[in-house]
């Protein structure tokens, strides 16, 4: 069968806004189509639908949503799991 999956992740060095990266990679038979990326600020293609939808969504409001995820999604995830981190060591 096909799979598609979606996964976010968060990279960061410390628990300051400035030091996190957030990412939003689609794939399809584990293949990375598209991703969007908090340092480059935009959905990039890497297939020919990538490339489509990535024109879209850079034009709609999917990219303004993503933009906030850096600070709403990450941010406190990385200050939990910090905390919980450094609570154990």
């Amino acid at each position: 069968g096909f799979r598609h999956y979606v996964v976010n992740s968060c990279e960061f060095n410390s628990s300051k806004l400035n030091d996190i990266e957030y990412t939003e990679s689609y794939y399809y038979n584990k293949l990375e189509y598209i991703r969007f990326s908090s340092s480059v600020g935009k959905y990039v293609g890497y297939t020919e639908h990538g490339i489509k939808n990535a024109e879209r969504w850079n034009n709609g409001p999917e990219v303004i949503s993503r933009r906030g995820a850096k600070e709403s999604y990450c941010f406190h995830n990385v200050g939990v799991f910090t905390e919980a981190a450094l609570t154990k060591s």
